[in-house]
């Protein structure tokens, strides 16, 4: 994730960017090179997700806010891990469903979001609940893993497969997940691999 130079824009104008900043709890945190300077008070609110902060901060842009922030990652995404992240702190419960009865997971496996993925799976308070959370089916009977497997998100498919998830369940249509992948694909020969142990 990226690590801002300044801390939602407290720093003055004439503070070296460089320096090392410390956070209420004590970390200390270096900024990231790969920041565009002038989205550093962007980037900084999102890392502590204060929205007043974060504000202030697009009312003041000037340049592009689809510039790549870290590892290509616009805002746009950084802020959706920032948004998982801060609303489970909340209180927000890992296994409500929408009205086709997915979870956040299935909807992280669908987009190939394998940040907000394993911040789901780690953030389950016990091994049953990431049962749960692994087995559960939406309308169509399809798992997280078979929303991974249909978009072929190859780390999403790795992370459910290590956090247990099973690569032989069928969903209502009688498909496992490998059969959801175009064939010879990495995708497909992973979950294949796995369907064989």
């Amino acid at each position: 994730m990226a690590v801002p130079g300044r801390l939602n824009g407290l720093m003055d104008e004439d503070e070296e960017v460089d320096a090392l900043f410390e956070e209420d709890d004590g970390l200390i945190l270096e900024p990231e090179s790969d920041t565009p300077p002038h989205l550093h008070d962007l980037a900084a609110a999102a890392e502590v997700g204060d929205v007043d902060a974060l504000r202030h901060a697009l009312d003041n842009l000037s340049g592009s806010i689809d510039e790549p922030v870290e590892d290509g990652d616009t805002l746009l995404f950084i802020l959706r891990v920032f948004t998982a992240i801060f609303l489970v702190s909340r209180g927000a419960s890992l296994e409500a469903t929408d009205e086709d009865g997915a979870l956040p997971l299935h909807d992280a496996c669908a987009g190939g979001f394998a940040a907000i993925v394993e911040f789901l799976i780690n953030s389950a308070n016990n091994p049953e609940s990431v049962k749960r959370m692994l087995e559960a089916v939406d309308v169509e009977g399809d798992t997280p893993l078979h929303h991974a497997a249909r978009g072929e998100h190859i780390d999403v498919i790795r992370s459910l497969l290590a956090a247990g998830a099973y690569p032989t369940k069928t969903n209502s249509y009688g498909k496992i997940p490998s059969e959801l992948a175009d064939p010879d694909t990495e995708a497909r020969r992973i979950l294949e691999a796995a369907s064989c142990q």
